[in-house]
């Protein structure tokens, strides 16, 4: 039985799912909107949505706890120093999903993840 058992697995094991996931992350934070199928971005929403909490306060331990989430230094140093302070005053959900037409080619249902303006 799967009582309670909600994480998203996207049809992958751990490794190549934590993978996805952390680059994803990092697309989402560097170029503040992608375009990605619908189950990817709500398994990666409540991601990132840690990661602009956790980079409200620009700290070194902070820096180090995103440095070992995101695969890229600039995908830090822009959670720290952009997303951070313009989220500063903002308790939560950063982030939407606006829902598009499906895929052409195997008709999966596709989304933009974006940050709140």
């Amino acid at each position: 039985m799967r009582h309670r058992h909600n994480t998203v697995t996207l049809d992958r094991k751990a490794g190549p799912r934590k993978a996805l996931l952390r680059n994803l992350a990092a697309q989402v934070i560097v170029y503040e909107r992608i375009k990605t199928t619908e189950a990817k971005a709500k398994a990666v929403r409540p991601i990132v949505e840690r990661i602009v909490t956790k980079a409200k306060v620009n700290s070194i331990a902070n820096r180090r706890h995103l440095l070992k989430y995101l695969p890229t230094d600039n995908a830090v140093r822009k959670a720290l120093e952009v997303l951070g302070p313009r989220y500063e005053k903002r308790p939560g959900g950063y982030m939407r999903i606006i829902k598009l037409p499906q895929r052409q080619g195997d008709a999966a249902r596709m989304a933009y993840l974006e940050f709140v303006s």
